[in-house]
């Protein structure tokens, strides 16, 4: 998009549905209802309990004359230019409907991030969709997307050799007060015992397209993807919101996600996720953030944190993941068709007035 069509689309308005409304989904329909150049025509929703609501209800705001549905047939009956699709699970009958009626898909879904690693007849089913109703659909997100893609993207920029580029994102989740979550789901004052490889899959999943798109953007291709789980203990008590962590007992996971070129990591992420810092291994925790470690010809290291309490943080982290798929939607609409990537769209430019 060069800037005379940055400047044609900034006149326009683009109408949106929202599809879901959880953490992720409420925020972003919040934000389109406030956005400047979006308009709320529909809101899908799963629970019948939503069903038939006012989305400024259930976004938190004023009413604004849109009623949640579950028919998506009336959703399709819209005609909206573009659908932000935040659903838990990706649905490719629905994702198919959408783009072969001509509707354009912003979704923090992580399927198609890198449609060179997609299942080949998913991609082929999703393409030719793209192609029957000339729409294009497009995945980001905080990480993957902002932090994986987009940084990325700028800090090589000033670079001409890389060595290594490594992420290490960190949750420091000791103010969440969800024993279930964390005791049960995420295994958390668990007894010693060997990491559970089935929990490597997700991560590896979500990430590993994301690396290599870059990867291969850069003119550096992987020759492989290596993934390692590992598991630090508390070295003592502690008590945090949910519950007791007992000294001894699991404090920490780390998941490591690398790209491999020449037998050596070329881009990694690591998952770093912990309930106390005082634990048995030196993996140099930090607060909940980011920090991104360039290796190579011009050396960088940036630290990313969040200046938000604790009280505060559940309220203000899910527009970490909603605004850049808000923020993205008219250039996707833009975009030909298609899957499109990080690398095919161009820099996202928030409007903020």
């Amino acid at each position: 998009m060069n800037e005379l069509t940055l400047s044609t689309w900034r006149k326009k308005t683009y109408r949106v549905v929202q599809w879901a409304t959880g953490n992720i989904g409420t925020r972003a329909l919040r934000m389109v209802i406030e956005h400047p150049r979006l308009e709320l025509v529909g809101l899908h929703v799963h629970s019948d309990s939503k069903a038939g609501k006012d989305a400024g209800e259930l976004a938190g705001v004023a009413p604004v004359g849109v009623k949640a549905s579950r028919d998506i047939e009336s959703i399709l009956a819209l005609k909206p230019d573009c659908v932000l699709y935040m659903p838990q699970g990706c649905n490719m009958d629905e994702v198919c409907r959408l783009l072969e009626t001509g509707i354009n898909i912003v979704t923090t879904r992580g399927e198609f991030h890198n449609p060179a690693m997609m299942e080949p007849a998913a991609r082929a089913r999703v393409e030719e969709a793209c192609r029957k109703g000339n729409a294009s659909i497009h995945s980001t997100g905080s990480s993957p997307g902002f932090i994986t893609e987009a940084m990325p993207i700028v800090l090589t920029s000033i670079a001409r050799r890389l060595d290594c580029l490594t992420i290490d994102e960190f949750a420091d989740v000791s103010s969440r007060d969800s024993p279930d979550m964390l005791f049960n789901i995420m295994g958390f004052n668990a007894e010693r015992a060997p990491f559970d490889e089935r929990r490597l899959g997700y991560v590896v999943d979500s990430f590993a397209p994301s690396l290599s798109l870059i990867a291969d953007a850069l003119g550096l291709p992987f020759d492989k993807i290596e993934a390692k789980g590992e598991q630090a203990y508390a070295r003592r008590s502690v008590r945090i919101a949910a519950g007791v962590i007992d000294e001894g007992r699991l404090a920490a996971t780390r998941i490591t996600v690398a790209g491999m070129r020449g037998g050596k990591p070329l881009m990694r992420f690591r998952a770093n996720w912990f309930v106390t810092p005082d634990i048995d291994q030196d993996w140099k925790l930090r607060e909940t953030g980011w920090r991104v470690l360039v290796e190579g010809d011009t050396p960088l290291d940036m630290s990313i944190t969040f200046p938000i309490p604790p009280e505060k943080m559940a309220a203000t982290t899910p527009g970490l993941t909603a605004h850049r798929p808000v923020n993205a939607v008219p250039y996707v609409c833009e975009a030909a068709a298609g899957i499109r990537t990080t690398v095919d769209l161009p820099q996202i430019i928030a409007e903020l007035g």
